[in-house]
């Protein structure tokens, strides 16, 4: 059975038109319309969020009240869009809830713009906004009825106040690493936990601190002292201040050293300390100084691991004393998150080891992400075709044996003109590696910002105006919930010993994101893979895979052509087919799925919508994306670099061609309906 495709076919915002070329079309998202939708996956939410009970880590993984696995399949929401109006706030649940999203994680709730969890009429960050969090509060009621949880972000985007009795405030911004160990910032954010977690819902009738709707309570956000460490910004400078990744300033540079300095004393031998001076080359009246990255490769292990044990425990010391206060005094029984693994650029075992105090680990990771500045600039390059640079390969560094692991944002972030790849291969490889959740970065106005004159617009993160992501995220999501492809048969464990996970801090980037001598990239993409810190025996390694063709040991997945630069990843399961990348140029006939597309990149999915094999389906959907982008960008010669952002309305690139779906028992009678509002066409016998 042929079917042409004429124009973009995806899921339900969208009327399909006649095009005699691959030409830019105009795509806005008419919110008003998603109820109309076909796509509804609400029925995969169980009602109300929390109705047996708190989430629970059990094993490696996360349960409901009565011990079933779940996975989150969740959306960032930042900022003012955390405090909707309350007209809105219902439509916009159940939007998420149409999408699939069980979870929506509440992030920037403490920015110093905008709307905001904290009063910002006053002259210090004390005080929550009693009219926000009111809206707040029934918002987070109104997800909660339709299967929605919470994860509650604390410390992200504060910006401390003269009131507030913070030393240099106007010089701290939002205080990366100090937060981990001044007594006054350390008090603030316990303070600040206490008034959202004691606070009282009236809307759900509980606190947050027992609210079983609150799926997580996650402590800081891209935040360690380990990595400040790393990257320069412990130290002291004052000309630098107010940006969140800016050193710290002066005074609090000198107070680390005192810490320092006193932690020796306290927890090294009298011989131990005397060495760190002489290699350190300091008088005994003077304090020993730190070490700044650029010593690194010529200090001895005795001081180097020192130093790394030092900021360490100043974030394990940290994070216990917030499940202390959290858990014993405030009766929280959320999930507990402390920080992410964030920058693969770097290698975060250690701060990963300090988050093991809590419930289970996290990591954030994008596909090129955006310079932001004056101009914004990008690589602006295929995925598909660097698969052992990939975010599956980044994020797969660092699930560790024993503990569940979460994506909390993950994006293929605008300007990139190849996004359409994003979500599908990171939604199947996810399900590969068995991981329990991902949260899209970010939804963004969705509905509040409804065009009026076509002002929609695509911006760095938010998806909600993207109908390419919106298409895959319905699609992908369905994939999830279903979970369409079978974990994988074999799991490589890398085992490291304390000394070893310290070594990593001072290894060339290049062995990165592993940083595991003799481990190739290329395990991630054919087997699943975690670390524990056991220091057990170092197993065989899996052989390096050939670039060109790296197929995941179940079969399902297969990333191939990457070393022709024409990268393409196939999948091939029974509910679920697709290709995605240079689909023109590299596809092979699947079981069920032959593509002759125009166009030289795009992402096709087909999928059964009535839970049989789609060689047996009588229900299918098949969805196909392309480009996206903005009216009237302007790219500078390099494409990577933006002159114009453009505007409203979204553009998308319509995929052309035919596609044969092939054998099919029940082909006889197929009828095809193009669906409005997103990409997509319904295919039933």
């Amino acid at each position: 059975m042929k079917i042409s495709i004429i124009g973009a076919v995806i899921v339900a915002l969208f009327s399909v038109q006649a095009y005699s070329e691959n030409t830019l079309v105009p795509f806005p998202i008419d919110w008003s319309k998603m109820d109309q939708s076909m796509m509804d996956l609400s029925g995969y939410l169980e009602a109300p969020a929390g109705g047996k009970g708190f989430l629970k880590v059990k094993g490696e993984h996360i349960v409901a009240g009565d011990g079933k696995r779940f996975r989150i399949w969740g959306t960032n929401i930042c900022g003012s869009a955390c405090f909707p109006d309350k007209d809105v706030a219902p439509l916009i649940a159940a939007d998420l809830a149409r999408m699939g999203v069980n979870c929506v994680r509440f992030h920037h709730m403490d920015s110093s713009s905008g709307r905001s969890a904290i009063d910002l009429s006053r002259n210090d960050t004390r005080r929550l906004d009693p009219e926000n969090m009111d809206l707040f509060d029934f918002f987070v009621a109104e997800l909660k009825k339709r299967g929605i949880y919470s994860n509650i972000n604390l410390n992200v985007l504060r910006k401390y106040k003269e009131g507030d009795g913070v030393r240099d405030y106007e010089l701290l911004g939002i205080g990366k690493a100090a937060t981990y160990f001044n007594k006054r910032l350390i008090e603030l954010q316990h303070e600040y936990a206490r008034q959202i977690l004691t606070r009282r819902n009236k809307y759900t009738g509980n606190a947050y601190s027992r609210e079983p709707a609150v799926a997580v309570v996650e402590m800081v956000n891209e935040n360690s002292v380990l990595e400040a460490w790393v990257t320069w910004r412990l130290e002291g400078r004052d000309d630098a201040a107010g940006h969140p990744w800016s050193p710290l300033p002066v005074s609090y540079h000198d107070e680390l050293t005192e810490l320092y300095n006193d932690w020796l004393v306290k927890n090294r031998s009298a011989e131990e300390v005397a060495a760190i001076r002489e290699e350190s080359v300091v008088s005994k009246n003077k304090p020993i100084p730190r070490l700044k990255p650029n010593q690194f490769m010529a200090a001895s292990a005795l001081r180097f691991h020192t130093e790394a044990t030092f900021y360490m425990m100043l974030e394990v010391n940290f994070f216990k004393g917030m499940k202390k206060l959290l858990q014993d005094e405030l009766g929280v029984g959320s999930i507990l998150v402390g920080s992410s693994d964030h920058n693969d650029r770097l290698c975060g075992y250690l701060h990963i080891c300090s988050n093991l105090v809590l419930d289970l680990i996290d990591g954030h990771g994008y596909w090129q992400h955006p310079q932001i500045g004056e101009e914004t600039r990008i690589w602006n390059t295929p995925m598909v075709n660097s698969p052992l640079d990939s975010t599956v390969v980044q994020f797969a560094r660092t699930p560790v044996k024993g503990r569940p692991f979460t994506i909390s944002e993950t994006n293929h972030p605008f300007p990139n003109e190849y996004a359409c790849e994003g979500y599908p291969i990171l939604t199947a490889y996810a399900l590969f590696h068995d991981w329990d959740g991902i949260y899209w970065f970010n939804f963004g106005s969705g509905r509040t910002g409804e065009p009026k004159d076509g002002i929609q617009k695509n911006g760095w993160f938010d998806y909600s105006n993207d109908p390419v992501k919106m298409t895959n995220l319905y699609a992908c999501g369905l994939m999830w919930h279903r979970k369409d492809l079978r974990p994988a048969m074999q799991r490589v464990v890398r085992s490291y010993d304390s000394k070893q996970m310290i070594e990593t801090l001072r290894v060339d980037p290049r062995w990165g994101p592993f940083f595991t001598f003799k481990f190739p990239r290329s395990a991630a993409l054919r087997h699943a893979t975690c670390f524990a810190f056991d220091g057990s025996p170092v197993v065989t390694y899996p052989p390096v895979a050939p670039p060109g063709n790296i197929q995941t040991d179940t079969r399902q997945i297969a990333w191939t052509n990457a070393d022709k630069g024409k990268g393409l990843v196939a999948i091939e399961a029974d509910y679920i087919q697709g290709l995605t990348g240079f689909v023109k140029d590299s596809a092979e006939p699947l079981e069920n799925i032959e593509a002759e597309i125009d166009n030289e990149f795009c992402s096709l999915l087909l999928m059964s919508l009535d839970d049989r094999a789609i060689r047996q389906s009588n229900l299918m959907l098949l969805t196909a994306t392309a480009l996206s982008t903005n009216t009237g960008i302007e790219w500078k010669e390099d494409r990577r670099t933006l002159a114009e952002w453009g505007h409203g309305p979204v553009l998308i690139e319509p995929v052309t061609g035919t596609v044969t779906i092939r054998n099919l028992q029940r082909a006889k009678g197929l009828s095809i309906t193009p669906l409005k509002v997103v990409h997509w066409l319904l295919l039933r016998v």
